[in-house]
């Protein structure tokens, strides 16, 4: 398997998590899609800075024969699904279980009160 196939197995995974979670979710907690371009793109540079400095100062390496070839400073370009599949996962994640916390109470304070 090559890092390519394992990160599109990777982020699909997490797509595919994130809309489920985001029809789970009202509409009004939703993340905004203005709100996880930026910090994609956030996660993305600094990727393309950390993981350049941890390549090049010999920290760890790819296997040439597995990577597609194409690379961002040293950062090869399938390291980069990791924070898209991040950025699409954590904040549906987020605002999934922050709408369920708050509909918790509510049915638990009217079971205290029978």
């Amino acid at each position: 398997m090559t890092y390519l196939q394992l990160a599109a197995w990777f982020v699909g995974a997490a797509a595919i998590a994130a809309v489920l979670l985001a029809l789970l979710t009202p509409r009004a907690r939703r993340p905004r899609a203005a709100a996880l371009a930026i910090a994609a793109v956030a996660l993305i540079l600094l990727t393309a800075v950390f993981d350049s400095i941890m390549i090049a100062s010999g920290l760890f390496h790819y296997s040439p024969d597995h990577l597609l070839g194409v690379h961002i400073g040293f950062a090869p370009l399938e390291d980069f699904a990791y924070p898209i599949a991040g950025a699409l996962l954590l904040p549906a994640l987020w605002a999934f279980l922050r709408a369920r916390r708050r509909l918790v109470p509510a049915e638990s304070s009217k079971e205290a009160d029978v």
